[in-house]
């Protein structure tokens, strides 16, 4: 009784706090609701008996992409992105566009059929633990993904480079071809690989 019982609590809360997380005017209180969401992911988590992935949800989710997500909107000039035109301009045809994404969610619940899929059962995982064989899997079976999600996080870091340095090379190259060979202007800035020489 008290399994099911959670599992209602934990998916009741995460509809309702992602809700909130859209809706409250004020980003702060967002990245909260976000935060209860994720805990509530790790309650589920144990419900399906995968401690591990609990863990991983509340150390990296939780933890490290919550407390990124809160350094975006304290570096971000908000006052300058709320008045960016809207992606659906009608409110309610964005409404129109989320309730009919949920009835074709809703739609597929009927081909969902509970029980063990693929090699590993209960027992299997019990004798491997759920690290190895989440580890196995990863690592063998779906490799390829593994390394293709890899690569595209690297190049979203490096497009976050390129945008941050893109700023400051503005302000370099116009004071470098604005200035001419008698102005006295500041020493330049030694490069790294010549300090490390």
């Amino acid at each position: 009784m008290f399994p099911q019982f959670f599992f209602g609590y934990c998916a009741l809360m995460i509809v309702a706090s992602g809700l909130l997380a859209i809706s409250l005017r004020n980003p702060v209180h967002c990245v909260l609701m976000v935060l209860v969401l994720f805990f509530h992911m790790a309650g589920l988590y144990l419900t399906l008996n995968a401690e591990f992935l609990a863990a991983v949800q509340i150390i990296v989710y939780a933890g490290a992409i919550l407390v990124l997500y809160l350094f975006v909107l304290f570096l971000v000039s908000l006052r300058e992105e709320l008045h960016l035109t809207a992606f659906v301009p009608n409110a309610w045809l964005g409404r129109i566009i989320a309730t009919g994404l949920a009835v074709g969610l809703i739609a597929t619940i009927p081909a969902f059929t509970l029980g063990e899929k693929g090699v590993w059962t209960v027992d299997a995982i019990r004798q491997v633990t759920h690290t190895k064989a989440l580890g196995q899997e990863l690592f063998a079976t779906y490799l390829l993904p593994f390394e293709i999600a890899g690569l595209i996080l690297l190049v979203a870091l490096i497009g976050g480079l390129v945008l941050a340095r893109r700023d400051q090379g503005g302000g370099e190259s116009d004071s470098a071809s604005g200035g001419t060979a008698g102005d006295a202007g500041p020493e330049p800035v030694a490069d790294c690989r010549e300090v490390g020489r």
